[in-house]
């Protein structure tokens, strides 16, 4: 209990120095993930030895679910429908297009340099790195500086592909894993895609207009106070994502469905609510990232081989940006809006939760998948976190 207690004083702590620090920090190149990796690998086993966590751990899982739930939410919540509206076929084509051509270059690269994984774990690793990060693009999908059109579609694509490679990384690790499939393959991914996309985005759009509808009748009887406002959006955001989570679908789904149908029908109060689910958003990301840093970076650091740092740098450069190429081929954009779109597909808090599923999945080259996804996810703090501001202020 002691050490429980120790954590929590810890990281509480650290997150109000930061928060007293964090303006002067955002007009620099070190991004808040930067900052928090850092702390929680010098607080780990490899550094100070302060923190004692687990990655295998349900919390952890629990965690990073969460916060990508709240951050997916919030970010459909601001979205501009009428933006989106108007350029519609650029996510649909980078998801529906882009995403399978970056699994696939994926597994084609797992496979050269790892010739002694086998064919389907090399598709587990090629899935857990296919999604984008909501949170870790924040810099650019907030920055006024970037043409609105550019900034929805990021965010689109970020709030769907997690939820699409859910049911694909369940197929694959029911293959892998013997006894886990029962009935044909064919049969097992219609099941699973139904399930998760289907269930999920039924469960988000429900709730989010239920929600609304009776939030805008708690407002016309003047029931609603101003604290009790503040939290009704991280309110309505987690229970999108367990209730979908708990029916079998997928709870990034919903949370995402949820946020783009909350935001369109609230109108009063609406700014508030979001930029107060931003700060509650940012103090989850704080810790998460922290405990990334505890647990994943103090734990594989030392487990980096060069194939593994040579696919986390292809996962996030070719792999990443020529199937983007590829989709948007015949799409009037310049060739710098396509390079833009292309290397800010940031990996983040979706590849963390499909590594701890991995982890736990206990895969004959589960280590080499985990340690991949970890140094991956750093790369890409470390690479978006400078690029973003500067590209983003000369790219508007």
């Amino acid at each position: 209990m002691e050490s429980l207690y120790q954590i929590l004083a810890i990281i509480a702590a650290f997150t109000f120095i930061y928060s007293i620090v964090a303006g002067r920090l955002e007009s620099t190149s070190i991004s808040d993930a930067m900052v928090y990796v850092v702390f929680g690998f010098l607080s780990g086993q490899n550094g100070l030895n302060i923190l004692p966590l687990d990655i295998e751990s349900e919390g952890v899982r629990l965690l990073a679910e969460l916060t990508l739930a709240l951050v997916l939410f919030s970010d459909a919540s601001g979205a501009d429908l009428k933006i989106l509206k108007s350029s519609l076929s650029l996510p649909s084509r980078l998801l529906l297009i882009g995403l399978p051509i970056t699994i696939i270059f994926g597994v084609g690269v797992g496979k050269l340099l790892f010739p002694n994984v086998s064919w389907l774990e090399v598709g587990i690793l090629a899935t857990m790195l296919a999604p984008t990060d909501a949170a870790l693009g924040k810099a650019v999908v907030s920055n006024p500086k970037v043409p609105a059109q550019i900034r929805q579609v990021l965010n689109v694509e970020s709030g769907l592909n997690d939820g699409i490679c859910v049911p694909i990384l369940f197929v694959l690790l029911a293959i892998v894993i013997p006894g886990n499939m029962e009935g044909g393959i064919s049969e097992l991914v219609v099941h699973l895609f139904v399930e998760e996309i289907g269930i999920g985005g039924l469960v988000g759009a429900s709730i989010a207009v239920f929600g609304a509808q009776l939030g805008h009748f708690a407002v016309r009887k003047n029931w609603v106070t101003k604290t009790w406002r503040q939290i009704s959006l991280p309110a309505i955001a987690f229970t999108c994502f367990a209730t979908a989570q708990s029916l079998g679908g997928s709870g990034f789904i919903a949370s995402f469905v949820g946020g783009l149908f909350f935001g369109s029908m609230i109108k009063v109060y609406k700014h508030e609510m979001i930029e107060v689910s931003e700060g509650i958003g940012n103090a989850m990301s704080l810790m998460t990232w922290v405990v990334f840093g505890v647990t994943s970076v103090g734990k594989y650091i030392g487990q980096l081989t060069f194939p593994i740092i040579l696919y986390s740098i292809l996962s996030l450069t070719i792999v990443r940006i020529l199937p983007v190429f590829l989709c948007l081929f015949d799409i009037s954009l310049d060739l710098e809006s396509k390079l833009f779109m292309g290397w800010f597909g940031p990996r983040g808090l979706a590849s963390i939760v499909f590594a701890v599923i991995v982890l736990n999945s206990n895969l004959p080259s589960g280590n080499i998948l985990t340690t991949t996804v970890t140094c991956t996810v750093l790369l890409s703090i470390i690479a978006h976190g400078l690029t973003a501001n500067p590209w983003a202020n000369r790219y508007g």
